[in-house]
């Protein structure tokens, strides 16, 4: 009688049905192995008496105690009084470390532009901005379960991790972030980040100016010079004193900031370069590419990096870089819990995957990363690699200034919709310039802010600016869509929920000239191609004033332009086996220029 009073009571006051396994000892809970992978079961005790915290609603009556479960969620603060979690807490401090190396000079660079710089861990704000939700769920995850056990029920049933949904009270009307909050009956909610403007715009002047100061800086210092290290000090000098290229066939010299020095870089690491890549990581989510649809760049770097003879080596210790081959959108498709508003598992199976190679491996603590890559495309991949992989070489299409995306150390990679995995080559070409009729083109979606403000603007309102929403779904829709594209002087690329638009590769493809209205996005090998040739950059703020701005580029300018972005073309285009100067050999070598540059000798 005493037991079954235990049991009624724990059923009708406990939020969590995990207070039953109190009466169990025996019971069997997940458990990981020391470098932070799953490996099977332990007793329940350690899950009780260290990582796994009850929360009950009654906690979240004001926003500390949100920013309390937020920092337990974000594995920063689960606490083990009994010692069980010291290797946590451990792990976070190594994680800490690494993101705040070099925080003095990433601080004094972005002081220039009057930006602040955030190493800490994830606030209140930063998850519920990421999360494009109307309600905040919190995922309450023991340090000890596996990060897939938290996306999935697992096989045998046992459940991994339990929810509550917050709804936030209302702020006091005169708090600094009440504006970003709106109130329906008794519940107020966050305005989603991607429905709102950024609060802060660093033009392309600015992006210029930090790009030279991060080149002149060399924030890399590795605890120790390597061989490859010298090898990678001594292309640096031949680059900066690359000799002068003239009338190059291949290359076409406008397209470049320093089309010389590029043109050397290339030379040295086509001779030099040597990668490793992991080979660690399961399928789906590691080496396992899709090569259609709209995340399909991340998916044919990884076929032809993983297929690639010329720069692959066996062994790490010959090796330049190294490459985590993972896939974003499989790691979507593999965890995500479809409409639950959280991704916080995607984050915590990366930083298990990047502890066991610092674990397995000697190369990752030599650097804190910093000589380590991955390619990605889907929107999230700023969220999900934040803090544990910081110091990484990030080749990213979501490249955003206001989520972490460092311009001279990251890469900015294009965004290709890729329709015929066989031939993605499949429609490219347009109209010469006497034969483009359409002033300024756009059609797509209504996602985010920016696109209704330029539908209200100039759907309609003008004839020589063809603005549409989205084209009916069809076959003949697409050709339509392909033909404006053909027929049009310029292409309008505006942001959706994110900075990155594949409408920019597409301009590009149908020799289109890409006109980028998105503020704070750094476009696709920003480090070395002169985007003033080819392209219009449009601050968001002068949509009122688009066809104005466009009408006043001079014929001539507008001529020269169209023949830059046909001379482009070669630079942003897949092949089945690797071409000279295409978009795999292009994002190699500015992922390797990135690494010769912010390498710091003693």
């Amino acid at each position: 009688m005493i037991a079954i009073s235990v049991l009624v009571l724990q059923t009708l006051t406990l939020p969590n049905r995990f207070g039953f396994i109190t009466l169990f000892p025996d019971s069997k809970t997940l458990s990981h192995d020391e470098s932070g992978l799953l490996i099977g079961y332990s007793s329940s005790k350690s899950i009780l008496a260290g990582n796994l915290h009850f929360l009950n609603k009654s906690k979240f009556n004001n926003a500390s105690a949100v920013l309390e479960v937020v920092g337990i969620t974000e594995l920063s603060d689960i606490g083990d009084k009994s010692g069980l979690g010291s290797e946590t807490q451990r792990m976070n401090r190594d994680l800490t470390n690494d993101v705040t190396i070099e925080k003095d000079q990433e601080q004094d660079d972005l002081s220039q532009l009057g930006k602040e710089n955030k190493d800490g861990g994830f606030s209140f704000e930063e998850v519920s901005d990421l999360d494009k939700n109307f309600f905040l769920e919190i995922d309450i995850v023991p340090e000890n379960v596996s990060a897939r056990e938290t996306g999935k029920k697992f096989e045998q049933g046992a459940t991994t991790m339990e929810r509550e949904t917050i709804k936030l009270p209302p702020k006091h009307p005169g708090s600094a972030s009440s504006k970003n909050l709106m109130t329906t009956g008794n519940t107020t909610v966050k305005t989603l980040r991607c429905n709102m403007p950024p609060k802060t715009v660093m033009t392309i002047s600015e992006m210029n100016r930090l790009l030279l100061r991060r080149r002149a800086s060399a924030l890399m210092r590795p605890q120790w010079l390597s061989a490859r290290d010298k090898e990678i000090l001594s292309a640096r000098t031949q680059i900066e004193n690359a000799p002068t290229t003239r009338n190059d066939g291949e290359l076409y010299s406008p397209l470049f900031r320093n089309v010389s020095m590029f043109k050397r870089s290339y030379e040295l690491m086509e001779r030099m370069l040597k990668v490793y890549v992991y080979r660690e990581g399961e399928k789906p989510i590691f080496h396992q590419p899709i090569l259609k649809g709209l995340y399909a760049s991340e998916g044919w770097f990884m076929k032809l990096m993983e297929g690639n003879k010329k720069f692959i080596v066996k062994d790490p210790r010959k090796a330049h870089l190294f490459y985590m081959p993972f896939s974003t959108r499989m790691l979507e498709h593999s965890l995500y819990v479809r409409n639950s508003h959280n991704r916080t598992n995607l984050a915590v199976y990366l930083r298990n995957y990047t502890h066991m190679i610092s674990r397995k491996y000697s190369f990752w603590n030599r650097t804190s990363g910093a000589d380590h890559f991955f390619v990605a495309c889907h929107d999230w991949a700023p969220y999900e690699t934040r803090h544990h992989m910081e110091r990484c070489i990030k080749s990213m299409c979501n490249a955003d200034v206001t989520q972490g995306f460092k311009i001279g150390k990251d890469v900015s990679f294009p965004e290709t919709y890729v329709r015929s995995a066989r031939n993605p080559l499949r429609d490219i070409g347009g109209e010469p310039a006497s034969n483009r009729t359409i002033l300024a083109f756009f059609a797509g979606s209504m996602h985010g802010y920016l696109r209704p403000i330029l539908l209200s603007h100039w759907k309609n309102k003008d004839p020589d600016m063809k603005i549409f929403g989205r084209m009916p779904f069809g076959v003949a829709s697409k050709m339509n869509y392909i033909h404006h594209m053909k027929t049009s002087k310029y292409c309008i690329c505006a942001k959706g929920f994110e900075v990155n638009s594949p409408r920019v590769v597409e301009a590009i493809f149908y020799e289109c000239i890409p006109v980028i209205i998105s503020d704070n996005f750094v476009p696709p090998f920003y480090d070395v191609l002169n985007w003033d040739a080819f392209s219009v950059i449009v601050a968001e703020k002068d949509i009122p004033n688009l066809k104005v701005i466009l009408q006043s580029i001079p014929d001539e300018k507008y001529i020269s332009m169209q023949l830059a972005v046909k001379k482009l073309q070669q630079h942003f285009v897949w092949h089945s086996k690797p071409v000279k100067y295409d978009l795999f050999h292009m994002t190699l070598h500015s992922i390797w220029y990135s690494r010769v540059f912010m390498l710091k000798g003693r």
